[in-house]
């Protein structure tokens, strides 16, 4: 069962959400405002946080912020409808996802599953090789961690899993149509920057090559190739 923290200040809506979570089977702990919320993040284990951004005493990019601090547990943000400078600033600090309210009860537990299915270790992983090396980088899949000539480099769930799918695809084309759908679990939608975002956080993190040249090319309006 999988422990999903909830921190928001509107009780209405937070009753409603509890009881959808608990009836889809998750294991739900509240919070209702950002200070309660990052203690909880903090001070227990959790596979997922719904975090909203309008919070009082800490709001949610503070709570974001502090959390990346020390761990990467997976945060989806609960952003005002049609503010994209939300949703940017989120995915900037280390938000998995981002989902605009009023949103849809079942758009919610599918992009929650998305994002729980890319941090845990599925039995297919586990029959893999767990440790990948390309270059002077090597993938533990087991801890879905990233390690550059053997130091290790802090990633999210997400970073992680868009990493994997473009090295393993090093050389070839990999559009932002699969990416979407593979990484993020959802269809691509115009004007969505996640992915962009994503990459360029993980782009901040990945040392230079030796050999000076890019680890990865974009193709704009097409997509990403990870460069051997």
């Amino acid at each position: 069962m999988s422990r999903i923290l909830l921190v928001d200040d509107d009780a209405g809506l937070s009753e409603l959400l509890a009881q959808l979570l608990v009836l889809e089977g998750f294991e739900l702990t509240q919070a209702f405002d950002g200070q309660q919320g990052l203690d909880y993040a903090q001070n227990q284990d959790f596979d997922l946080i719904l975090l909203d951004v309008m919070l009082p005493k800490l709001n949610g990019f503070e709570v974001l912020r502090a959390l990346r601090t020390q761990k990467q547990t997976p945060v989806l943000m609960l952003t005002a409808r049609g503010d994209e400078i939300d949703r940017v600033v989120g995915l900037e600090i280390g938000a998995d996802d981002y989902l605009p309210k009023p949103f849809n009860d079942r758009e919610l537990i599918a992009r929650m599953r998305a994002i729980l299915r890319r941090s845990v270790l599925t039995q297919a992983d586990k029959n893999e090789q767990v440790r990948l090396d390309f270059g002077d980088l090597s993938l533990d899949q087991a801890r879905q961690e990233l390690y550059c000539n053997e130091q290790l480099i802090i990633l999210t769930g997400t970073e992680f899993s868009l990493l994997h799918s473009l090295i393993t695809q090093a050389g070839d084309l990999v559009t932002k149509e699969q990416l979407s759908e593979t990484v993020l679990g959802k269809k691509l939608m115009p004007f969505d920057r996640s992915l962009d975002m994503h990459l360029s956080n993980l782009r901040k993190k990945l040392p230079e090559r030796s050999d000076g040249r890019p680890r990865v090319k974009t193709i704009r309006g097409k997509g990403y190739i990870w460069i051997p």
